[in-house]
């Protein structure tokens, strides 16, 4: 078992494990009072794979428990489902003894965390990641939220989880386009912090690709490390931690624009990520031979991607309501070399959109329907 600790005033682990779903019940007993519960919320899809392993766990190791289900999807990450969960909790008795626990990805993850968050006034909340996203990135750090139509986590909180259970083997039951998804935000880390992880999936593109358990393994604690470092030196993203928004820029103005159906997640960063590094470029803060080769560093491993089939102009209406847009003015997250990036505000209007054109001609080329 590997253990990462994230160090904040009240510091919390992360451990990863194969199979540590199944003895997932140690983990939660002791977080929860002994006149308490725990409240498990999930998804049915993810319920089947992987609620009886947790459920028996919780019952073997004497934690009473209930469950609830949320609907599947970005499109379901709002405030609607965060009353819905709230007025089951109020129906299940649940009080300041109740701690929740997150199975599934990051909309599970973000959804029950923000409902953790402000149910009377906060409950300790637990994150067991099922996806790649949410292992990697969405389950550390404590950003919770949900979306609005005018975009996305507009509305949230910082809670930092208790703990974090990671399961390698719960990815063998993610579908492939989910798998490539996650991805994204996997290289992402080696992009913004570590040219040794960026090589290693450069390097070890088809085991990673295949899910080879080793190289899962290596992946996965070397981003959680990454994100724990971030995170520990910056909580609330006032500086250091706004790099790991690089892709997100433009990959969160296209879920908005496209109205969360077209793309998934990392599908999204990963068009964001090939945008960044055509502006960069564009701005002459990284070269252009760079900037190809991790573009098609990028596609290589995500692949297929969804060709964006909507035009710059609402994407530009879309990117103005962003949550990192500070005075009306964009921030960008642009890489000057391999493990290195810079926040760079101020960027011209007319060459951003010239890039977003220019990346929406190049997903007809390079995307699929």
């Amino acid at each position: 078992m590997k253990k990462i600790t994230v160090e904040l005033r009240n510091p919390y682990t992360c451990l990863i494990e194969c199979g540590a779903l199944a003895h997932a019940g140690s983990l939660v007993r002791k977080y929860v009072p002994e006149d308490g519960m725990a409240v498990m919320v999930t998804t049915a899809t993810v319920r089947r794979h992987w609620g009886n392993p947790v459920e028996n766990s919780l019952r073997q190791a004497g934690v009473r428990h209930q469950v609830l289900e949320m609907r599947d999807g970005e499109r379901y990450k709002t405030m609607a489902t965060v009353e819905d969960l709230a007025e089951r909790l109020v129906g299940l008795g649940s009080d300041r003894s109740t701690v929740m626990v997150a199975l599934g990805g990051g909309v599970v993850g973000d959804v029950t965390g923000f409902a953790a968050a402000v149910y009377m006034r906060g409950l300790d909340v637990l994150q067991l990641p099922t996806t790649l996203m949410a292992m990697i990135d969405s389950a550390i750090g404590g950003k919770t939220g949900v979306n609005l139509k005018a975009g996305k986590n507009l509305v949230g909180v910082f809670h930092q989880p208790r703990a974090v259970l990671i399961d390698p083997l719960a990815l063998n039951s993610l579908p492939e386009r989910e798998y490539r998804s996650g991805l994204s935000e996997a290289i992402k880390y080696g992009i913004i912090r570590s040219r040794e992880l960026y090589a290693m999936l450069e390097r070890r593109r088809q085991e990673v690709r295949r899910r080879d358990p080793g190289c899962l393994e290596t992946m996965i604690a070397e981003c959680v490390r990454m994100k724990a470092e971030v995170v520990a030196a910056d909580e609330r993203e006032s500086d250091l931690r706004r790099i790991l928004n690089f892709g997100h820029t433009f990959g969160h103005a296209l879920e908005s624009a496209t109205e969360y159906r077209r793309f998934l997640h990392g599908e999204a960063v990963a068009w964001g990520m090939i945008a960044a590094c055509r502006l960069a470029a564009r701005l002459r803060r990284l070269s252009g031979e760079v900037a190809r080769a991790i573009s098609e560093n990028i596609l290589a491993l995500t692949q297929p991607l969804p060709r964006i089939a909507v035009d710059a102009e609402k994407i530009w209406q879309n990117a103005g309501s962003d949550k990192k847009s500070r005075g009306g003015v964009l921030s960008f997250v642009l890489p000057r070399e391999i493990g290195q990036v810079e926040v760079v505000r101020g960027v011209p209007e007319a060459t951003v959109r010239e890039t977003w054109q220019e990346i929406i001609e190049f997903s007809h080329e390079h995307g699929t329907e």
